[in-house]
């Protein structure tokens, strides 16, 4: 039998480390162990939901379907006597049993039945917080070669920012940012190595961020004392960025599905999405995508 101390609060977490230690099977076996003594508690599902990751990452897609189906089933039988955002597990589980589902049903060759199962689920579950993670599913899936959707503009750091609209004619970066976000604050200085090199050559660079409730720390803070505190950040990482746009809203973030930060979109002069990635970047990696947009 697995270890008594995986049956407490630390299951998902020993589940993670078991799966980043390459012993799957053990973390399968401490989620059935818990099962068995505990039953299905949301915190089982959320583990569920990391052996459907694991699966899904290792190519196994019929077994990541299957856990993705038992992690749903479980989570939806939980959301009949409590709401998704008030429980802090059942949002990890059903987030990832719906991102996993797509992902292998993409990875199959279903693609436009992923693509119709991610719109459902929009619908469902859009206004929750896991709606900026199934929108960033469905981004990945169908937003390349699309119109890029238009920016909430009616507050902002730095320059006001112009819509997309306006800036037609040129090729467009959106960098999506966070304050507490260190992979963005990494991405910085090759930012602005990116500017420096195609600004001159007509790439237009702007950073829409939003607020999140808090500071340092994770203090709760008031929207003007986060938005003072978002500002102290960008002039210390990314002193780059003081003539750029920073739209602040998270509108930006849902309707572009930034659950990750940073997310990279660019825009083609034409404002057509050619390409769309969540996560940071090389700078070699972001230099030849911007180059396939502003040609020879």
């Amino acid at each position: 039998m697995f270890p008594a101390l995986l049956l407490v609060a630390s299951l998902v977490n020993d589940v993670r480390e078991l799966i980043a230690n390459n012993n799957f099977a053990a973390a399968e076996r401490a989620v059935r162990t818990y099962q068995v003594r505990t039953g299905g508690t949301s915190e089982s599902a959320a583990a569920l939901s990391w052996l459907a990751r694991a699966a899904l990452n290792a190519k196994h897609f019929d077994q990541a379907q299957a856990y993705a189906a038992e992690t749903r089933k479980l989570t939806l039988e939980l959301l009949r006597t409590r709401k998704l955002d008030a429980d802090p597990w059942l949002p990890t589980a059903l987030g990832a049993s719906i991102e996993v589902h797509a992902q292998a049903l993409a990875a199959s060759g279903e693609r436009s039945e992923a693509v119709s199962f991610l719109r459902q689920q929009v619908a469902a579950y859009g206004t929750t917080s896991i709606g900026e993670r199934i929108r960033k599913n469905l981004n990945l899936l169908s937003m390349e070669g699309k119109p890029a959707p238009a920016l909430e503009l009616a507050e902002w750091l730095g320059t006001k920012p112009p819509t997309l609209a306006a800036l037609h004619g040129h090729p467009v970066l959106l960098f999506f940012w966070a304050h507490w976000c260190a992979d963005c604050k990494a991405e910085g200085p090759i930012l602005a190595s990116l500017m420096k090199t195609y600004g001159p050559k007509g790439l237009t660079v702007m950073a829409p961020t939003r607020r999140y409730g808090y500071v340092a720390g994770g203090e709760d803070a008031a929207p003007a004392v986060e938005k003072q505190y978002i500002e102290r950040v960008r002039q210390q990482y990314y002193p780059a960025m003081a003539g750029i746009p920073i739209p602040l809203s998270a509108a930006n973030f849902l309707a572009y599905g930034c659950s990750t930060t940073p997310t990279i979109v660019l825009l083609d002069a034409a404002g057509i999405v050619r390409f769309y990635h969540p996560g940071a970047l090389s700078e070699s990696e972001l230099s030849s995508q911007i180059q396939k947009i502003l040609g020879p």
